[in-house]
């Protein structure tokens, strides 16, 4: 059974997804932290990391454009400037860019390998007389 054409995009944009709002419960999560901990004013607290969680939550709804991906980029970017409120959150900005980087990644080589075995099959329909794999 074939995949359709944009099974692997679609399966870049869930990992991405699922990164995005993991990443909305953590900062939202810090909102706490921030106002108890670190007694920083609840309304910048609420403000600034209610603000991204949201952000977050909507990036993840517009991964399907073509600006989306840019988008939630630059989210992680400002995600991981909360740090300066919450020092924690460099850690987890750091960590959470890593997934998404790692995310981006995986997307890219699913599309190539997609694309890759799409060709493949064009050039030979019937396939018979196709080297085995890895040949």
């Amino acid at each position: 059974m074939t995949r359709p054409a944009g099974a692997s995009a679609r399966g870049g944009r869930a990992l991405l997804s699922a990164v995005l709002a993991s990443e909305a419960i953590v900062i939202a999560l810090a909102i706490p932290v921030a106002i108890s901990v670190l007694d920083v004013d609840g309304g910048l607290a609420g403000g600034v990391c209610g603000g991204l969680a949201v952000l977050c939550l909507l990036v993840t709804g517009l991964l399907r454009r073509p600006w989306g991906v840019q988008a939630g980029t630059v989210l992680q970017v400002a995600i991981l400037l909360t740090g300066f409120l919450v020092p924690t959150m460099f850690f987890l900005g750091v960590l959470f860019g890593a997934l998404w980087a790692t995310s981006l990644w995986m997307a890219r080589k699913a599309e190539a390998v997609q694309a890759a075995a799409a060709n493949s099959r064009a050039e030979n329909p019937s396939g018979k007389d196709a080297p085995p794999p890895g040949a």
